[in-house]
């Protein structure tokens, strides 16, 4: 049998730097009121780049420190809600600028658990034996989505992409147990590219909502109830407690959602790490995007075993259980 080891991470964020004052030179906010709320005080916002430019970027990264061949990597998934095209798709877009001719390219949207569910679909082709090079990146550009009208909304979220290289091993190591899971009936909480269908002939006018809106309160109340009961049940099933835990990264949404979730698994905070006042929230790259910066800092050793856990739109949840 085999199982999926994560063997290398990368990351491209932009470099442009949006702090909380500049937000507040165009929105009624402050740094006060956002940093308080939610423990955000900068983003990185695109220059221009789009969702497959930094995807691509991110990948390349991966390449180099695995020193792997991109002939070598057969297959490559991207996360994302913020496509450059309805098609092609971005994972196409991000095989050819890599010169990954040999990989299965496709995306799937599941906004910030995203990551999570690309983890899963790649672990399933590695453990059937199919393939045994499979990247997995999160990547969005939020900021092309975002009404800078809309406080509550605008200031939260922010751009970037990063990945893994999952590889087969035979080695009892990488991801060793998941929980994921959606409820569509909450699906509008959190909702933004909207596209009416409308025709020549029904005279519906085609003019798309692209604007993210948020529905806040609703959203912290799904993330404080349906995280920890995640994580509790993808423990219990694979037969671990929380004590076991060497760390829990969680997505970058709200650092109060974290101290709460920290307070339910009874799990200290020393424990998650959070980045979100750097990068704000960046949907589905948040986790791989902590991910990296935690093997660059060396914070994830061998043997660490760890919970990876994200929650968004969808509305969607999923929990993974990684021994590094």
């Amino acid at each position: 049998m085999y199982f999926s080891k994560i063997t290398a991470t990368g990351v491209c964020v932009p470099d442009m730097v949006i702090t909380n004052d500049d937000m507040a030179k165009i929105v009624d906010t402050s740094d006060e009121w956002i940093s308080s709320r939610s423990g955000i005080r900068r983003r990185h916002f695109s220059q221009g780049e789009n969702t497959s430019d930094i995807a691509a970027k991110a990948a390349e990264m991966i390449i180099k420190k695995a020193g792997i061949n991109p002939l070598d990597i057969e297959l490559l998934i991207v996360a994302t809600v913020s496509a450059d095209y309805t098609t092609p798709s971005t994972s196409c877009l991000v095989q050819s600028k890599i010169g990954a001719e040999n990989a299965v390219a496709f995306d799937i949207g599941a906004a910030c658990s995203g990551f999570i569910f690309g983890l899963s679909i790649a672990d399933k082709y590695i453990k059937s034996g199919i393939y045994k090079n499979a990247v997995v990146i999160g990547a969005e550009v939020l900021s092309k989505y975002l009404d800078f009208e809309d406080r509550g909304t605008c200031v939260l979220f922010g751009d970037g992409a990063a990945g893994v290289l999952l590889q087969a091993t035979e080695e009892r190591t990488g991801i060793l147990a998941e929980e994921i899971g959606s409820d569509g009936a909450k699906g509008m909480a959190l909702t933004g590219g909207f596209s009416p269908a409308g025709n020549a002939f029904n005279h519906i006018e085609k003019t798309a909502k692209r604007d993210l809106y948020m529905d806040g309160r609703a959203i912290f109340d799904f993330a404080t109830r349906n995280v920890p009961k995640s994580v509790k049940k993808l423990l219990d099933n694979a037969q671990f407690n929380a004590d076991d835990l060497d760390f829990v990264l969680p997505h970058q949404a709200n650092s109060r959602i974290v101290e709460i979730i920290s307070r339910k698994l009874k799990v200290p905070m020393d424990k998650f790490y959070m980045n979100m006042d750097e990068y704000g929230n960046t949907s589905s790259a948040s986790i791989p995007i902590a991910l990296n910066e935690m093997t660059e800092k060396g914070l994830i050793k061998s043997g660490d075993i760890g919970v990876l856990t994200g929650f968004g739109a969808g509305l969607t949840w999923g929990s993974m259980l990684v021994k590094f």
